[in-house]
């Protein structure tokens, strides 16, 4: 049976798969850090406000106020010391608020089998907010990883 193309996800045949995707920060595409395990957090949500008619009992108005988004959570294994990214949040968290923070732009990409954007999302003006090491645990054997957490101004799906 031959393989399935792209045109086929985009035609509905199958959902893609949620394993292969890219990161990208700034303008640099090939930057080195560009790989991740884990990308979280990309999600919006109409926040209301809830006003009760006097007289009316059986429902209440909700009105819009507003798009809130979550953090958005990148985690993998701990990067070295040269990385951009590492460098960036060092700024951020160990450079004091003396030093003004850089925002960058975001791009998640989610692939197809070929490497080409099916889908993508953009978060504007980001930076980074929580820095963590996972615990370290001498019983597995596993990578060490970070997480880090980014705050924006807003996101938008492109594609």
């Amino acid at each position: 049976m031959p393989a399935k193309s792209a045109a086929n996800t985009e035609g509905g045949f199958y959902p893609p798969s949620a394993f292969y995707f890219k990161v990208v920060f700034g303008n640099s595409a090939n930057s080195p850090d560009a790989s991740f395990q884990d990308v979280s957090g990309i999600s919006s949500e109409m926040s209301v406000e809830e006003v009760t008619e006097g007289g009316e009992n059986r429902f209440v108005h909700k009105l819009p106020r507003g798009v809130k988004n979550p953090n958005l959570e990148l985690k993998r294994g701990i990067a070295a010391s040269t990385s951009p990214l590492v460098t960036w949040c060092q700024s951020v968290f160990e450079g004091g608020l003396n030093v003004a923070i850089v925002p960058q732009t975001i791009r998640v990409y989610l692939l197809d089998e070929n490497a080409a954007p099916l889908r993508g999302w953009v978060f504007v003006n980001a930076f980074p907010v929580k820095w963590e090491v996972e615990s370290f645990n001498s019983t597995k054997n596993e990578v060490a990883i970070e997480k880090i957490s980014f705050s924006y101004n807003y996101s938008k799906r492109i594609k």
